[in-house]
């Protein structure tokens, strides 16, 4: 594939899962009524999908590390499709839930492969440009997703929802599978042990934190194996997560976390705000909250800019004061001017956000550990959401109006998000933290 057409996939691979998410939302209430299916189960098509998907996303970046980002994504999306078809045909809550899991076992899947791919096709000072349009079709696609979602339910039904990415799926996986990928897999070693406990540390956590029954026991478990998991890493001569990935990586991924769990966190005690305390219908709502996605998008796409002239540091930092901000406004917003600023100060503190620190993780990664560092990417971007609305749901009263205390609490995780922050590089200090390799650039001849 070349660059262009890896870049065309990425997008569209990410678009592809960013909107099922929030297409899903929408449809869970007509999904109830018409399978019959408890409030649990229909938790559960959220909950199952996460565990998944979280267990599995950074051993699947370092199976296409070994085997090819291009082949893992174009299983991924063909079995992404194939799934979701699975869903619109389902006759039951339980098949559902069990379609959901595996959507997340084949999400996990190309989830990595499209930060991996745009690493082996682009080089460190060029990536700037493709993660900033990828987070911004993932903020269109956020911003699309509730009123294709709130359509497709009003008109063909629910069923109709899963069906919108079957054909891109099916085509992309297609081409992922029969094209040639310009940089070839590298035979790396699997670390099967460290795998298995960081899956069900992770599965255990996200389990944990969504606050399902038997949360307490799961996070025992998840202590208990995530101790295990760092033992092993320091003892194996061939961790998952190489020390050159995981150190690099971790002051981008703190933050990402970070930003992720006030955003959700915040998205989720506002809809009780709006619907709730100032009575808004959920139609109004929607088009109260468009200035986040519009200026998501607005950000990422001046982020390229903001990169070369301040740094990831400055920039990343910034933009996580602008995003706790925006939660202040809006926690104490009133009036609709009020609370159109307080969701455009997010998404323009989100969508710096995300694009910074997405080329901070990824860039500094070498090529041959591109899927893990993706895989670090994704698993934060999954985590963080759940943890913050498990802060929401902790700290909102038992009638879901007091959205207050829970956002005061958010923007102060976004601005604790900042100090890891400042531990990104500095303008002019990519190049010396970038980790390059020698087959990130051409050789040089030597002198005769």
């Amino acid at each position: 594939m070349n660059p262009r057409l890896t870049l065309v996939s990425s997008v569209i691979g990410a678009v592809v899962v960013a909107f099922d998410g929030t297409v899903l939302t929408v449809a869970q209430p007509a999904l109830r009524r018409d399978l019959g299916a408890s409030l649990a189960q229909v938790q559960w098509t959220s909950t199952g999908y996460l565990i998944a998907v979280a267990a599995l996303l950074v051993f699947a970046g370092r199976l296409g590390d070994r085997y090819g980002h291009h082949r893992l994504f174009g299983i991924g999306m063909l079995g992404f499709g194939g799934a979701s078809a699975g869903i619109a045909v389902a006759p039951g809550a339980g098949w559902v839930i069990g379609l959901r899991v595996v959507q997340g076992v084949f999400g996990a899947l190309l989830q990595p492969a499209t930060l991996g791919m745009l690493r082996a096709a682009y080089p460190p000072d060029r990536l700037r440009r493709p993660i900033a349009l990828r987070t911004a079709s993932i903020g269109a696609a956020a911003a699309l997703g509730p009123l294709a979602g709130g359509a497709l339910v009003a008109g063909p039904g629910w069923r109709a929802v899963f069906l919108l990415n079957v054909v891109p799926a099916l085509v992309l996986g297609t081409l992922a599978l029969v094209a040639r990928p310009r940089v070839a897999a590298r035979p790396v070693r699997l670390d099967l042990p460290g795998a298995a406990l960081l899956a069900v540390t992770l599965a255990c956590l996200v389990h944990a934190l969504v606050g399902s029954p038997g949360w307490a026991w799961t996070a025992a478990v998840a202590c208990l194996t995530g101790t295990a998991y760092v033992r092993h890493e320091r003892r194996t001569p061939q961790p998952l997560l190489p020390a050159r990935v995981a150190g690099p990586a971790a002051p981008a991924l703190g933050v990402l976390v970070a930003a992720s769990a006030a955003l959700s966190g915040t998205l989720f005690a506002g809809t009780f705000l709006l619907q709730g305390a100032l009575g808004m219908d959920a139609f109004r709502s929607a088009l109260t909250s468009l200035p986040l996605a519009v200026l998501m998008v607005a950000a990422a796409a001046t982020s390229p800019a903001l990169l070369r002239r301040a740094g990831s540091s400055r920039t990343t930092s910034g933009a996580m004061v602008v995003l706790a901000a925006g939660v202040l406004v809006l926690s104490r917003a009133t009036s609709t001017p009020a609370l159109c600023t307080g969701f455009a100060l997010i998404g323009a503190g989100f969508g710096t956000v995300m694009t910074a620190a997405t080329h901070a993780v990824v860039r500094q990664a070498a090529v041959e550990s591109s899927g893990v560092a993706g895989g670090l990417q994704q698993t934060a971007m999954n985590v963080g959401p759940v943890l913050g609305v498990a802060v929401a749901t902790a700290l909102m009263g038992s009638d879901g109006d007091s959205a207050g205390p829970p956002m005061a609490v958010l923007a102060a995780l976004a601005l604790a998000g900042a100090c890891p922050g400042r531990l990104l590089p500095g303008p002019g200090d990519g190049e010396r933290n970038d980790h390059r390799r020698s087959e990130d650039r051409p050789p040089v001849p030597e002198r005769r």
